[in-house]
Order: C-alpha cells, then sequence, then structure tokens
C-alpha cells in the first residue's frame, strides 16, 4: 500500500506539472484509452495519484485542493484509503454531492484552463467538460501530465493472442462482418470505429491477456463496407492470427498507429462511433472528418445475444462452476471453528477448485472473501497482510467467478459460519425473497431492466431497505465479466435508452444488504433469459438459472417469506439438487441434500 506521504508528494509533483503547462485543474480517470471499466497497471494512474484502488473514479485536482468521485461500491473503502491524503471524498449519487461536472461549472472561471488527458475520458464525459468550461470561459487542453511524473510507470501490457475455434463461438468472422455492414447500411453509415475492446474480441473471434481477468487485447478497429482494418501492438500477433486475418480480408496496423490513421484516412462516407465507449480524442478527432452517426455500437447488441453454440458451453461450465462452489461451502462449512481459515485461505482454497476444471483460463475477477463487517463493502479485497480470520459466528459473503473456453462465470453467495442475530436472519430471508422473486420472474417482450428491477427491490423497500448497486449485469462469453447493454437498475440511463431484453441473454441477479460495521449479505444467480410463450396479450420472457447453488436455509427466518417466496425457494433448490447431486459423492452429496431439503410452504 502506498504511504500517504508518497500520495502527497506526488499530488504536489503533479501541481509543478500544471504550473508549467498553464493548468488550472487536471482531471484523471480511472479508465483506459477504450472506457474500460477495469485496466492493466499502466492505465491505474487514479490509484497511482490517490492510492483509491476504487475501478470507477474521477480525481479533480487544483493548485489547493483535490477531490475523488466513486460509487457507493467504494464509499467504505474509498474513505480509509484516501484519509490523511489531503483528497476529499465525494460520494456519487448522494444527495448534496455535485457530479463532477457540475462542480466544474462551480469551480472553473475566466481564462482557467482544464486539463485532462483525452484519450483517457469517455466521449460523453468529454463534451460535458468541454461545455461546462465553455460556459465559464475557460479553456480545454488535452494532455498527459501524469506521464511526467511518473517515472517507473509499467509497461503497455502485450500478450500474444488466442484465437478462438468456430466450434467455440458458433459464429465465423465472415459472418459477423456481414452482419455489422448491413446494420451499418440501414444507417446509411460507410464506416464503423471501433474502440470497445470486448466487441473488437466478439468480432475478429480472438481474445487478449492485456488486463487482468478480462480477456481482451489492446486494440481498435475501423470497418468499412468493403474492408476492415485491425490495429493491435504487433507482438500480440501469432502466425495463426495473421493467417487468421488475411484470410478474412483485415488488414492489420500497429496498435499506436490509430490516430494518425484516421487523421490522414479520407473517409467515403458517414462513420458510425459509439461515445460511451470511445474517448474524447477519437470523436474529437472523428468530427473533423464526414458526418458521425453516434449510437451504441452493433457489436455490442449482436455479441449480448448469445447464440445457441455459446449457450450450450456456457450451460455445462456454469454446472461445473456450481458443483466447484458447491465443495467449497460444504468445506467451509465442515472446517470452520476447526481449522484456522482466513479470507485469503478460503478465496485460495475455491480459486484452486475452479482452476482444476477442463478449460480453465483465469479468474474473472479477483474473489472477494469478505468475512463480517468487510462484507458491507460492496468490493472489498482481502490481502495476505490484513485478511481477516474466519470463526464460527456471522456471515462469509464469496463473490467469484473465472474465465473458461466455453465462458465466464460470476456468482456470490453468503454463507452463515455461526449464530446469527434475528437482524441478520431478516435481512439474509428478504434478500433471498429478492433474488428469487427476479429469478423466476414472466414479463413481457419489450420490458427493459428499470421495469424488472422492482422485482427484486420490493421485498426490501416494504422494510425501509435498499441497496446502492445495480441488481444485474450483462455477462460476456470468455469476455468481461461486466456486459451491455442490458443490465437490472431502478435509475433510468441517462446517456442513452435502457434495452429491453432478448432470450439469449446472460445476466446477473444479485440484490444485496449492507450494514456499515456489521455485515454485507448478497445472493448472485445467473440467469439465462428465455421464451415463456405468448398469449393474446403478446410474447412473454423469463429468466432460467445457470447457477445451481443452495442459498442457506438455516439463515432463514420464514416470517418475512411469503407463501409464493417458500414456492420459489423449494423450486429452485429442486433443480439445484437434480443438477448437483449427480456430480458429488460422500460427504457433499449428504451436505447437497441437506442443503436442499425443502422447507415448509
Amino acid at each position: 500500500m502506498t504511504s500517504k506521504e508518497t500520495i502527497r508528494k506526488r499530488l504536489e509533483m503533479l501541481r509543478a506539472e500544471m504550473k508549467s503547462a498553464g493548468i488550472d485543474e487536471y482531471l484523471v480517470t480511472s479508465s483506459d484509452f477504450h472506457a474500460s471499466e477495469y485496466v492493466g497497471d499502466y492505465f491505474k494512474v487514479t490509484e497511482y495519484l490517490s492510492g483509491c484502488t476504487s475501478d470507477n473514479v474521477r480525481l479533480l485536482i487544483s493548485n489547493d485542493a483535490a477531490y475523488l468521485w466513486t460509487d457507493g461500491r467504494y464509499f467504505i473503502s474509498a474513505a480509509e484509503e484516501l484519509q490523511d491524503t489531503g483528497i476529499k471524498l465525494m460520494k456519487m449519487g448522494e444527495t448534496g454531492v455535485p457530479t463532477p461536472t457540475e462542480f466544474l461549472r462551480q469551480s472553473l472561471g475566466e481564462e482557467m484552463v482544464l486539463g485532462f488527458d483525452g484519450r483517457c475520458v469517455s466521449a460523453h464525459d468529454g463534451e460535458d467538460y468541454r461545455r461546462a468550461a465553455k460556459d465559464r470561459g475557460a479553456e480545454i487542453e488535452s494532455v498527459d501530465l501524469v506521464d511526467r511524473i511518473w517515472l517507473d510507470r509499467p509497461p503497455m501490457s502485450s500478450h500474444p493472442v488466442l484465437l478462438l475455434d468456430e466450434s467455440l463461438t458458433g459464429e465465423g468472422t465472415d459472418s459477423k462482418l456481414t452482419r455489422v455492414r448491413e446494420y451499418l447500411k440501414r444507417f446509411e453509415a460507410s464506416y464503423l470505429v471501433l474502440s470497445k475492446l470486448d466487441d473488437i474480441m466478439w468480432l475478429f473471434n480472438f481474445r487478449g491477456r492485456d488486463i487482468a481477468c478480462n480477456p481482451v487485447a489492446l486494440s481498435y478497429a475501423v470497418v468499412g463496407l468493403e474492408t476492415a482494418d485491425l490495429f493491435i501492438q504487433s507482438a500480440e500477433v501469432t502466425d495463426e492470427f495473421r493467417t487468421h486475418t488475411r484470410n478474412h480480408l483485415v488488414k492489420l496496423h500497429e496498435y499506436g498507429e490509430v490516430y494518425d490513421y484516421i487523421r490522414d484516412y479520407h473517409f467515403e462516407g458517414r462513420i458510425f462511433a459509439d461515445r460511451s465507449s470511445s474517448s474524447d480524442t477519437m470523436i474529437q478527432l472523428l468530427k473533423e472528418k464526414e458526418e458521425v452517426i453516434f449510437g451504441t455500437n452493433p457489436t455490442t447488441l449482436m455479441k449480448a445475444v448469445k447464440n445457441e453454440t455459446e449457450l450450450g458451453h456456457l450451460r455445462e461450465v456454469y454446472l461445473k462452476d456450481s458443483v466447484e462452489l458447491c465443495r467449497f461451502i460444504c468445506r467451509v462449512e465442515r472446517d470452520i471453528g476447526k481449522k484456522p481459515m482466513t479470507e485469503v485461505t478460503a478465496a485460495y482454497e475455491l480459486d484452486h477448485l475452479r482452476s482444476q476444471i477442463p478449460g480453465y483460463l483465469d479468474l474473472s475477477f479477483p474473489t472477494i472473501s469478505a468475512y463480517g463487517p468487510n462484507a458491507a463493502m460492496a468490493h472489498y479485497a482481502p490481502d495476505a497482510e490484513s485478511a481477516g480470520s474466519l470463526l464460527p459466528i456471522g456471515f462469509l459473503l464469496v463473490d467469484s467467478g473465472a474465465q473458461y473456453l466455453g465462458g465466464t462465470t460470476d456468482v456470490t453467495r453468503t454463507i452463515p459460519l455461526g449464530p446469527l442475530s434475528d437482524e441478520m436472519k431478516m435481512d439474509f430471508t428478504l434478500v433471498a425473497a429478492a433474488n428469487l422473486r427476479l429469478l423466476y420472474a414472466k414479463f413481457p417482450y419489450g420490458c427493459t431492466g428499470v421495469n424488472l428491477d422492482t422485482f427484486a427491490r420490493a421485498p426490501l423497500w416494504k422494510y425501509g431497505k435498499d441497496f446502492n448497486h445495480g441488481t444485474g449485469h450483462g455477462i460476456g462469453y470468455i469476455l468481461n465479466v461486466h456486459e451491455g447493454p442490458q443490465n437490472i437498475r431502478w435509475r433510468a440511463n441517462k446517456r442513452g435508452k435502457d434495452w429491453a431484453f432478448e432470450a439469449g441473454m446472460i445476466t446477473s441477479d444479485e440484490p444485496g444488504i449492507y450494514v456499515e460495521g456489521k455485515y454485507g449479505i448478497r445472493t448472485e444467480t445467473i440467469t439465462e433469459c428465455v421464451d415463456a410463450g405468448s398469449s393474446d396479450q403478446g410474447r412473454f420472457l423469463t429468466f432460467r438459472p445457470l447457477t445451481f447453488v443452495p442459498i442457506a436455509r438455516e439463515a432463514l427466518d420464514l416470517t418475512y417469506f411469503s407463501e409464493g417466496d417458500r414456492k420459489l425457494f423449494n423450486d429452485y433448490h429442486r433443480q439445484v439438487r437434480e443438477q448437483i447431486a449427480p456430480h458429488l459423492e460422500g460427504e457433499e452429496l449428504d451436505w447437497l441434500l441437506q442443503a436442499t431439503e425443502p422447507i415448509e410452504e
């Protein structure tokens, strides 16, 4: 962990560079050149300057102050990390807390200069900042000042790519390019400029290792009606991949050449681009060319609906993944109080079990193993030095997943280790009801996540409880564990449309309750959206579980279950028993049979 004194010194070094460059306020983001959620070490600028390890950060530095914005998942951890650094925590979404743009409208003045590295600022945010600066009579300068003070900055990640066979993808690159080009024609566009890494991986059927846990390679793509250009670090290109691109008439370029290429290329027709996944620098450059049409990347929409080959592999992978998580929970419950265990050793045990599954590639994110009060931090990450010891009392929350040749997994279960308070049982039961009501919801075609979110939150709202994160996110296929465009949340998307659910979408269902200083509870089941038939009122959809792991019946207070909740609980555990029992034996099978015993309806 970086010392507070080091953080203060780095901020002063940056302020010296700001003064030299004539910049009054400097804005830094936790993103990379591709608006990625997670980034490689080269791009961890906000962590370098602040010590804050959150992955959704805006850091604003002025001559005499510094402010850091992050979301509700990280309020507790960020407050601890920023203590004594001189950086003020700005809790996104909290009453009375201005957004970065709103703050700039107050802090900027006539002839002041706001600086940021436009390659690491999304086009949406860049437009907001530029508008705020203009309204205040200030100017914008895009410059990377951090590179001037980060003398031991890690190199940009670079690893050989992995080409996927069509037996895994279910669709070849030519077919995908044809679909993209047909989409462009409907908008009377001639080019698609792609910055979004997982979209590029999907389109050209390869994967990388440039971001931990996210199998992507740093790259850009420009797809024309008859051409396709891919920009990637030459060291990552294998002979097999070079042949693949040649066979599909894809021209390779060096990764760093993309801006010069776009600046110099004569585009004959309109350009389609996605502001949410393109950088401010990229969009500013494209605006100098032909007319630009803005919208959600067609690749994002296409890869969100998994084909039958992908769905088949996902079902197999989730079953195997669920079996290992069941083994893990059985062992934890067996050994608690008998063998020394910590949050970290528990995480290592689960990670090892997953690594034995055929086709294992990596974790899909670092395993969150959080005991007691630590679980109140939604994205708590233990380390060997500070990990809490597990005791036979309270809850252990484990949020985990992996990357396999066949799918990307994600699952959370909250495991009771011993006696629980009445409050804990109440909250656990309400979260279970929330999870199950959404899991088995039936809804008309055309519903978005905003419509569906109430299924999960209603049981909590009834008792004046809530959680400050989304209820569900899309999940990639051998790709990012967080994927759009679908999501489940109660707030509407302020920067675009909320996309309707389609059969074939994979989405998490993860309500929770977090009591600061006491405990955290989250139950996450991954779902496949499927058709539920039609009536004279139209077509309906529902969800089908991909995760088959018991929800701890001993932690329930049935007072807070309706009759319908009891039936849903038993229905889910019947499915768990049917799916998992054939893969266990001995004490593990005994544990499963007991864990899936029905409750009284």
